[in-house]
């Protein structure tokens, strides 16, 4: 019986399946290991579709599976066009038992059908035990069932090369005035932009990896400025000063050459992993999603493989106090309760359910963890005890999609001095964005 994972892309399949779920399984440690409820001999298929057009780590966890359970089949397929599929792929005649969802699908009537149809994994009776789960990223519903487990989490903040801070006997920065100070010392020392990053108005790119978490701390001390940003009410546009004007200022400092950073990365992903192999950028901003492209990478790189360093994950400093923590869900599970292979599907939920599986997988995809032990990949090992009062997740702010955009729009100008903070304040609803 074939055991691989099986990748198509069909038109019918992507309709019924862009939307993965998973479950949350009893969780296990090295010294409790992973228990069957089942009948080890018991034959079964479980399919699994999602957005991901490659998903070694959830392979290797099928074969984990299969260890214990070793008389089926378990099958990944991939959706084009997920988000216009994944409907489909649930009412068809082979719908998926396991498919991908995400936080802002919930409430667009578009995706009812998705929770509509969602297993509820925290029923006491599936001896899921959801505590493997770390609070920012585990997601009750009002009526607190919990009908998804996060695969990975991800965040914004900066790639940091180890090796030169010990050369140049310095400490990573954890608030603002240490990063002017230590990007001094940098320059000093010779590196003309000590840090760097993608000059886009993308998510990864240079004013939204550096600005956007404080902006969202701002709304999460504030709930009430939510409604006139997500309105784009012009007179919300206040609410972005402070970050903005960090953003400046860190801009006007000379921490980074915006020029720098234009000539030398044409993109906001695999330009940025490369250009920071390169061995001479002391801190690279970026978002998690960035990192997760960096072990395939450092084969690639030249220059890695003749002089490899040492590197980790940190937030940004922005703020007088430290920077902030975007603890942010990449990838959710869900368990399709009209399933025809509940029971096994249900097991293997439970199975993947752990610090162990969840942390492998996130090592393999070096993504995060949504899990309460950080340990298994060191490079997000600072994000380990993490101030709370600095740490936003999904549920602390319900920023729209249009009001993202604008704040991306926003940082960018600043960044580039296409405007200064009082006019990007002043333009809030009206700021164009690609």
């Amino acid at each position: 019986m074939s055991k691989s994972v099986k990748r198509m892309i069909s038109m019918t399949l992507v309709a019924m399946l862009l939307l993965g779920a998973t479950g949350c399984g009893e969780s296990q440690t090295e010294s409790e290991e992973f228990s069957p409820k089942i009948d080890a001999d018991t034959e079964y298929k479980i399919s699994v579709v999602g957005t991901y057009s490659n998903f070694e780590s959830l392979e290797s966890e099928f074969e984990r599976f299969y260890a214990k359970y070793p008389n089926g089949e378990i099958t990944y397929t991939y959706l084009d066009d997920y988000g216009n599929t994944i409907g489909q792929a649930l009412a068809g005649q082979e719908p998926p038992d396991i498919y991908v969802v995400q936080p802002w699908m919930y409430g667009n009537d578009q995706y009812a059908d998705l929770f509509d149809s969602a297993e509820v994994l925290s029923d006491p009776d599936l001896e899921i035990d959801l505590d493997c789960i770390r609070s920012g990223v585990r997601w009750e519903m009002e009526n607190g069932e919990i009908l998804t487990l996060p695969i990975f989490a991800t965040s914004y903040g900066m790639l940091v090369n180890k090796d030169i801070f010990e050369k140049e006997n310095l400490e990573v920065p954890e608030t603002y005035e240490e990063l002017v100070d230590v990007c001094e010392k940098l320059k000093a020392a010779g590196y003309e932009s000590p840090v760097m990053g993608a000059n886009t108005s993308t998510t990864p790119g240079i004013g939204y990896t550096f600005a956007y978490p404080m902006f969202a701390h701002t709304v999460k001390e504030d709930r009430s400025v939510e409604e006139g940003l997500n309105n784009l009410d012009p007179s919300a546009g206040e609410a972005m000063r402070e970050s903005l004007t960090r953003l400046q200022d860190f801009v006007d400092a000379g921490c980074i050459d915006v020029a720098k950073c234009s000539a030398e990365m044409e993109d906001d992903y695999d330009a940025v992993i490369m250009r920071f192999f390169e061995g001479d950028v002391p801190m690279m901003l970026c978002s998690g999603d960035v990192v997760s492209g960096t072990k395939k990478r450092e084969s690639k790189s030249e220059a890695f493989e003749e002089n490899p360093f040492a590197y980790d994950f940190y937030v940004a400093p922005s703020g007088d106090e430290g920077g902030y923590y975007m603890d942010s869900i990449s990838l959710l599970f869900c368990v399709n309760k009209n399933s025809e292979n509940l029971d096994m599907t249900n097991e293997f939920m439970r199975f993947l359910a752990s610090e162990e599986e969840l942390g492998l997988m996130a090592q393999e995809k070096r993504l995060i963890t949504p899990t309460k032990d950080y340990s298994l990949d060191e490079v997000y090992a600072s994000l380990s005890d993490f101030p709370e009062e600095r740490t936003i997740n999904f549920r602390d702010t319900e920023l729209l999609d249009t009001t993202v955009k604008q704040f991306r729009a926003a940082a960018y100008a600043v960044v580039n001095g296409e405007m200064t903070v009082d006019e990007a304040v002043a333009s809030y609803g009206t700021i164009p964005t690609d």
